[in-house]
């Protein structure tokens, strides 16, 4: 059995972390010239809310990715079925095939590993759990519907310069609140989010 084989009998272990993430990334993604969003969610993990906001959230903030047109569109309508579908008590999360199929160069994923290396290991040495009420099941439920309100708002803040990056930080800073159960890290993520609604409303508006 070769290397690429045993990976895929495998089940990724859960990432607690930023860096594990990103390793659990490298080490589950197949290896072949573009990766699926299919095979990334498969690589960090389909068993909580965390690893689908780390990766929409990533993808939108990651210059070398968002910077495509229609990318954080497209992370803005993952992030809505799911949150939308988490809210709705489903066990499992659906996304359609047409998503799923969206791929990116396995250069630019690797690209974009290496850029976010050194920020995830200052972030990662941050996270502890703290204030878990935060994170518990009422709090999932405030940050699934604080998800939902950025994903409606991804797809304007396109026409404005570095918003969608604002809702990236979101995203991400949810995600890894969820992961670590920092409830901490899950306040400063509603200001980010506030931060980035206030500066695209003085900019439409």
């Amino acid at each position: 059995m070769n290397d690429e084989t045993a990976r895929r009998g495998q089940e990724p272990p859960q990432a607690h972390n930023l860096n594990e993430l990103l390793d659990n990334i490298e080490r589950f993604a197949p290896d072949c010239d573009q990766v699926t969003l299919d095979d990334l969610l498969s690589a960090v993990g389909r068993r909580s809310f965390g690893p689908f906001l780390l990766v929409a959230g990533l993808i939108t903030l990651a210059p070398i990715i968002s910077g495509i047109p229609g990318v954080p569109s497209l992370m803005a309508i993952m992030v809505l079925l799911v949150a939308v579908q988490l809210l709705m008590r489903r066990e499992h999360f659906w996304l359609p095939a047409w998503l799923l199929k969206r791929s990116v160069s396995k250069r630019n994923m690797h690209k974009t590993i290496r850029w976010l290396r050194k920020p995830a290991s200052y972030v990662d040495g941050l996270l502890r759990p703290r204030l878990v009420m935060l994170t518990g099941d009422v709090g999932i439920v405030v940050i699934a519907i604080s998800c939902v309100v950025i994903a409606i708002a991804m797809p304007p803040m396109e026409l404005v310069p570095f918003s969608v990056n604002g809702a990236g930080v979101a995203l991400v800073a949810f995600g890894l609140a969820l992961i670590a159960r920092d409830g901490l890290l899950a306040l400063l993520a509603f200001l980010a989010a506030g931060g980035t609604f206030t500066a695209v409303a003085v900019n439409v508006f």
